[in-house]
């Protein structure tokens, strides 16, 4: 009920819900991104982050939402991958990601690092090196325990 009335709410101020924690003591911590069609706007501010945390505060306060302290924050360099939509959208870019179950025939790993690829049908697909090669993992979003893009830090253009 309240991840809805979060989402809906995020959603309206124009921008995309990556994540919602509920920490002990009360926090409510928000994670929000820029809608795929926004991503030219660079990065989240503490603007936008100020922008919905005062709109979820009044519908917070209008639905009498249990919570103690509300924090709205970026998802970070790091982005968590959530929904099948994150995968497309970020198809081309580095990500980490752990399944729920060993994969047999690559050892029995669960965590691999790779080039997330364009999803085919409910198909998702990481390519990432062996000592063989490249080789393409493909995997459902029910597989995943969690996944991670690989920031991308470029020092390129600082002075020395």
């Amino acid at each position: 009920m309240l991840d809805n009335l979060i989402e809906k709410t995020v959603n309206g101020c124009g921008y995309d819900l990556v994540d919602v924690e509920r920490v002990s003591g009360g926090l409510l911590r928000v994670y929000i991104d820029f809608l795929p069609e926004d991503l030219v706007r660079g990065n989240i501010t503490v603007k936008d982050c100020e922008t919905v945390s005062h709109q979820l505060t009044h519908v917070f306060t209008v639905e009498n939402a249990d919570y103690e302290r509300l924090e709205v924050s970026s998802p970070g360099l790091d982005r968590p991958l959530k929904r099948f939509s994150d995968f497309a959208r970020f198809a081309g870019m580095e990500a980490n990601v752990k399944l729920r179950m060993p994969v047999e025939g690559m050892s029995n790993r669960r965590v691999f690092q790779g080039i997330l690829q364009e999803p085919e049908g409910d198909e998702l697909a990481l390519e990432f090196d062996t000592k063989e090669g490249a080789a393409l993992l493909h995997f459902s979003l029910s597989d995943v325990d969690k996944a991670r893009l690989v920031p991308q830090v470029s020092f390129r253009g600082r002075k020395k």
